[in-house]
Formats: C-alpha cells, sequence, structure tokens
C-alpha cells in the first residue's frame, strides 16, 4: 500500500516526499556506485516523488552510460535520490530508504530486498556475495 514519506540529505538542504510502498522490493546493488555510498533504494513513479526543497543544492553525477542521474547534496554529500532514465519500467526515482524522515525501524526490517549484481550487467540475477551489501 502506497503511503507518504518524507525524507531529506544529512544537512536537510535538500527535503522531498515520496509515496512508497514499503511491501514491494527495494534493491541493493553491487554497481560501483551503489557499492560505495550503500545506496538502498526504493522504486517511485516519477509522479510520487516531490522535490519539496534544495533542488539548487544537489550536484548531478552521470557515468558510464550518462542516462541515470545521480544527485548529492553538495553541502553533506548524502545521495537521498536518484532518477533512473534507462531501467525495465522507463523512467523511475529511486529513493533511498535510509534519508526517510518518518519511517520505523520496524518497517525497514520488513521491507523485501532484490539484490542485483550491476557490477557486471547482470540485472536479473543476485550476485555471488551478497551480505555485505
Amino acid at each position: 500500500m502506497l503511503k507518504t514519506y518524507h525524507g531529506s540529505c544529512h544537512c536537510g538542504a535538500v527535503r522531498f516526499e515520496a509515496d512508497i510502498d514499503l511491501s514491494q522490493s527495494s534493491y541493493r546493488c553491487n554497481c560501483s556506485i551503489c557499492r560505495r555510498t550503500r545506496f538502498w533504494p526504493a522504486v517511485v513513479l516519477p509522479q510520487g516523488f516531490r522535490l519539496l526543497a534544495g533542488e539548487g543544492d544537489l550536484t548531478e553525477y552521470l557515468f558510464n552510460t550518462r542516462k541515470n542521474q545521480h544527485f548529492f547534496c553538495k553541502h553533506c554529500g548524502v545521495r537521498a535520490f536518484g532518477i533512473g532514465n534507462d531501467t525495465p519500467i522507463g523512467k523511475m526515482v529511486g529513493v533511498n530508504l535510509m534519508c526517510l524522515n518518518d519511517v520505523s525501524d520496524e518497517e525497514l526490517a520488513c521491507v523485501p530486498i532484490t539484490y542485483v549484481d550491476g557490477l557486471h550487467d547482470r540485472w536479473d540475477r543476485a550476485p555471488a556475495l551478497f551480505a555485505h551489501l
């Protein structure tokens, strides 16, 4: 069931709200950027994401295919969300679950996780080892 959650970067310059169904799978990926930032996204459709503050406080990072947008707060460095433009479901927003301000630890503990092997561009399967993700 969709519920509206509020989130932010660490310093609070970037603030958003997103309609998220925490019974749906979230993702953990071993690609170079997700691994380094420990990004744990929930998939949100574009109409379910609203940036409330901080558009000018974001830094965009593009790499590899340069199709997906990785956003970081230029003050605290936190990656609160990113935009996937080249995904199996089309355009989507990946909201970092650890940036939600009004989610409980109990809710987070129940979120299903799908592990993907982005490091080897095998998005349809988990990497051989993933407990560290």
